[in-house]
């Protein structure tokens, strides 16, 4: 035991060799239910939608709610921004952006400040604030005592307690409290089983009859839904609606669109706007590293960056701000932006925060449909961290995001979007997917705490796998030359430089004992994988291989120079790296080049090139990148 012990830990990873325990929390939800006479399924459901009951160690969500039941401490909320404040977010070498201004709040913002629910429930419950966040059993009894609150009348039917439920949410408005009950009735008739995070096996068992009087009321009021069927040339949301599933609370917070500046048609902000179809190829998704409050200023600045939805933290609200058919400013790279659509998500990379389950279950279903309106796979190589976008020019490489980092449940997300990350049958060889156990995937991480770097971040689950020059936990981790330009790559939460994660596929490069070597920015890649306890999951899929050595690599996939008509040809600048014959890496899709000129305010002036030269995109490493098609062979 302490030799796994220590092999787990040096290897990057850390994951219980055996089964842990089933019992001691789920006793918790049925006495607290008891006690306070709320139903012990509506209860897990509230939990669920919550937290996944989930404890988080004692750490407060981005919301600041504490423990299984989101009791929420105002002062533990998120400050208001800013919002990725570094970087140019455009990514346009024609059309840099300048440096971003300070913004304040509006003075509304301490308006949707949270409401202090952990003093309320611990009132109720005579319980200190500082045991509701430490203690998960006091935690759930004081959330059950804070529900039953809020239930007009006594009742042991939990179709009756529809609107005690929407009420907990904390919903600033009706729709978003009705929304956020929706989904907990769903989680009810669906049923949930997981082993929570400190070992504890839960199970609600599905009600697929249950259907609360209010819960067939609409989610939302004044919310214009999208097509049904795909359209690329969707029309903009109307005035007061957003583009969203019905199932969902949305409201449409508009961007900025002004010129400002002494450049009549240069110095605008902080989208373009499209009037001929545009092809939409990639969701990506953000985080705030910020509080949701802090939005409305920010998206309103016309010198700021763009995004096209924002996802509130405690209940899954969703606020769109950009139609999806014109180019937000979100990635930092033109191309990508050009060809996607942009989410953010309230929370933070490393600051010891968490993703609610209501967040989660709202970006999921807004990326569901998405992904049916405009033909996008629901796969890793289309549905992207910011963390994966590549630099578009090797000057820009080493300054990209890192959101939303190792702490994102890609696994979860994937199976909420009906797209698990589990391999076909019978299937063995030439791929591998990324697919670590998220739960207990306790990866070594420095540099969360603000004041030291260097220090350990607490344990806690992760959708990552560190990357090694050799079979051997002591090897060095592998480099990144475009990221640290020779230096070695770092434990640090916000370097991807030597990880892998969650759903992208590899070309398996080599195999010894309980270890897996995958192809990696040109390099054989070692990470731990030992059959009691894989870190990857058997695929398949087409690779490419070079035909040539030294084979560039692209950021973006533009147009030869021939295909520009009046507008300037851009450069196809490759980026630091090179592949040569006998590596093999992951073919994600193939596009032929295509760039939008969007350099001023009138997008009647836009030009769309289209080329023939063509690319494959790969896997290069934790980010996606190109290569022209005619320098690589692909294998089926």
């Amino acid at each position: 035991m302490l030799l796994w012990l220590v092999a787990a830990l040096t290897a990057g990873t850390l994951a219980p060799p055996g089964p842990v325990g089933t019992t001691g929390r789920q006793g918790d939800f049925a006495a607290a239910a008891r006690e306070f006479g709320v139903p012990e399924s509506v209860l897990l459901g509230v939990s669920y939608l919550e937290s996944r009951w989930d404890a988080n160690g004692g750490r407060p969500s981005v919301a600041g709610g504490y423990g299984p039941m989101h009791l929420v401490d105002a002062r533990a909320a998120a400050p208001a921004g800013p919002l990725h404040p570094q970087g140019d977010a455009r990514g346009d070498d024609s059309r840099p952006m300048g440096p971003l201004p300070e913004i304040s709040p509006e003075p509304s913002a301490e308006r949707r400040a949270p409401a202090d629910t952990l003093r309320q429930a611990g009132r109720l419950a005579g319980l200190t604030p500082d045991t509701l966040r430490r203690d998960p059993a006091a935690n759930i009894r004081a959330g059950a005592a804070l529900l039953a609150s809020y239930q007009a009348a006594p009742s042991s039917d939990p179709a009756d307690w529809y609107a005690a439920v929407a009420r907990y949410s904390g919903a600033d408005d009706q729709a978003a409290g009705r929304a956020f009950a929706d989904q907990v009735y769903a989680v009810l008739r669906e049923g949930a089983s997981r082993v929570t995070d400190d070992g504890f096996a839960v199970r609600l068992d599905p009600q697929p009859g249950l259907r609360p009087e209010d819960a067939g009321a609409p989610a939302g009021t004044g919310a214009l839904r999208g097509p049904g069927a795909p359209s690329p040339a969707a029309p903009p949301p109307a005035p007061g609606g957003a583009e969203c599933p019905a199932t969902l609370s949305c409201e449409w917070m508009p961007a900025a669109y002004e010129r400002f500046g002494k450049r009549k048609n240069r110095d605008y902000g902080n989208h373009d706007r499209m009037i001929q179809a545009r092809p939409i190829d990639y969701i990506v998704i953000h985080d705030t590293e910020g509080g949701y409050a802090g939005v409305p200023s920010m998206v309103r600045n016309p010198r700021y960056v763009s995004w096209h939805y924002t996802i509130r933290s405690a209940d899954g609200h969703v606020a769109q701000h950009v139609p999806t058919r014109d180019i937000a400013w979100h990635s930092g790279n033109w191309d990508v932006n050009s060809r996607s659509i942009g989410i953010e998500h309230e929370g933070y990379l490393a600051k010891g925060t968490w993703y609610t389950e209501a967040m989660y279950r709202s970006s999921a279903a807004l990326v569901k449909y998405l992904a049916a309106r405009y033909h996008i796979p629901i796969d890793r190589a289309h549905i992207l961290g910011h963390d994966n976008v590549p630099g578009s020019t090797p000057k820009s490489v080493a300054g990209m995001h890192e959101d939303p980092g190792p702490y994102w449940d890609w696994a979860h997300y994937f199976e909420l979007m009906g797209h698990p990350l589990t391999p076909p049958r019978n299937t063995s060889g030439s791929s591998v997917i990324i697919r670590p156990a998220y739960t207990v995937n306790l990866s070594y991480f420095t540099g969360c705490a603000a004041t030291d770097s260097s220090r350990r971040c607490a344990p806690r689950g992760a959708s990552t796998v560190w990357l090694r020059t050799a079979p051997n936990p002591d090897a060095p981790l592998v480099t990144d030359r475009g990221k640290h330009r020779g230096r070695p790559a770092t434990y640090s939460v916000y370097d991807h430089s030597a990880r892998a994660s969650t759903g992208q596929r590899y070309a398996v490069a080599g195999r010894q004992g309980d270890w897996t070597a995958i192809w990696y920015l040109g390099q054989r890649a070692w990470f731990y994988n030992p059959a009691s306890n894989p870190s990857a999951v058997a695929a398949r899929g087409p690779l490419v291989t070079p035909i040539r050595r030294d084979v560039r690599v692209y950021g973006r996939a533009y147009p030869e120079r021939s295909a520009y008509r009046g507008t300037r040809p851009e450069r196809l600048v490759p980026l630091q790296y090179r592949i040569s014959p006998g590596q093999l890496y992951a073919l994600g899709d193939t596009f032929t080049g295509m760039h939008i000129s969007a350099d001023s305010f009138d997008p009647a002036r836009h030009v769309i090139t289209r080329g023939r030269l063509r690319y494959h995109q790969i896997q290069l490493g934790h980010r996606v990148m190109f290569v022209k098609a005619d320098d690589v062979r692909v294998i089926r």
